[in-house]
């Protein structure tokens, strides 16, 4: 018992490490933060049994769930309801290009996704695999979700024809934007981009961001006989959108601790909270889960849903009141989420 307590603790530990070795310099580094949460079971497990046999070594997993404590934090939160939800108020949401397809009819939209987001009171709206058709009225999304003439936008194209029907990353703001930006860019569908808004006598800096996907097809994983066809190629999928995600967070994190105002970052950075992604923007910024939110926060719509992979990130200067996970929207693969900030320190 002694042997397999000590080998526990120690894989453990290894685990725990794991979210701060940038998988640009060890390839398959990244994937080892997805075994945290078997470690945390199996010295709470180990715990159980050893105080059951009163053995002193129960110290070791006790250890261990005080060195794993903060991956209990980004997975499940019980903060209080917040009463006063005044503020700057944040949207952001992967529309799926809100369910365009192909059918009998040609291409069309989901209307009832479009209509939510341009129903949805946010000051503020993120919007990622946006998509805009400027040949259609009824398509034209920057048209409608600007509301006549309510909210401000800016809008990168990643992918199509400007001046017909294209998909990229959008922001719209009530408040005026001031100036914006493109961070990095990558043509399959992946990008950062920001703002700059004028809050009152305050200026703020929204990051509407899309890290590289997994391209991952969730159907072929839901059960074993999928997880056995399709494991290899899953594994390398998964080592190299880990490896994009750290190369393109690290130019992210640089940007924001540039910035002249204080920052929110908003969007889908498919990774989860035990991830090197995540620890890098939470070692500069607070999350907006964390901090306001309650539950576990899942984000993902699909076969494995017990993913959060959208988040809101935001720096000083700012205090996340109110967190929420829309699950009652579910249109697209991604549910909305949103959150509300006051500004605490003007700038």
């Amino acid at each position: 018992m002694r042997l397999i307590t000590v080998s526990v603790f120690l894989i453990s530990v290894l685990l725990f490490s794991s979210v701060y070795l940038s998988p640009e310099t060890f390839s398959y580094v990244g994937l080892l933060p997805l075994m945290i949460p078997f470690a945390l079971i199996a010295n709470f497990v180990l715990l159980l049994i050893l105080i059951m046999a009163k053995r002193m070594i129960f110290i070791i997993p006790v250890i261990a769930l005080v060195i794993g404590w903060k991956f209990m934090g980004v997975t499940f939160r019980l903060n209080e309801k917040a009463d006063d939800v005044e503020g700057l108020s944040v949207l952001s949401y992967n529309t799926h290009l809100f369910n365009f397809h192909q059918s009998g009819k040609g291409r069309d939209l989901n209307p009832n996704s479009l209509q939510w987001v341009r129903d949805n009171p946010s000051a503020v709206k993120c919007l990622q695999e946006f998509y805009q058709d400027y040949t259609t009225p009824s398509h034209n999304s920057i048209k409608i979700l600007t509301d006549n003439g309510k909210y401000e936008h800016a809008y990168h194209l990643v992918e199509g024809n400007p001046k017909k029907k294209s998909y990229g990353l959008a922001i719209f703001s009530k408040y005026p934007i001031i100036n914006e930006g493109l961070v990095f860019e990558n043509k399959k569908n992946n990008g950062a981009m920001f703002v700059d808004i004028k809050v009152d006598r305050d200026t703020v800096r929204i990051y509407n961001t899309h890290l590289e996907s997994m391209s991952i097809r969730a159907d072929q994983l839901g059960d074993m006989h999928g997880i056995k066809e399709n494991y290899r190629s899953t594994l390398g999928k998964l080592k190299n959108g880990i490896q994009m995600r750290a190369t393109q967070v690290n130019i992210l994190s640089e940007h924001i601790q540039n910035s002249p105002y204080p920052v929110i970052i908003a969007g889908d950075f498919n990774d989860v909270p035990y991830s090197y992604t995540y620890f890098t923007l939470r070692s500069i910024m607070k999350n907006a889960f964390e901090e306001a939110g309650r539950g576990f926060g899942f984000t993902y719509n699909k076969v494995l849903f017990f993913l959060r992979i959208d988040n809101i990130f935001y720096g000083e200067g700012l205090h996340a009141k109110q967190f929420k996970t829309h699950r009652e929207v579910d249109y697209s693969d991604h549910y909305p989420i949103s959150s509300v900030f006051s500004l605490t320190e003007p700038r």
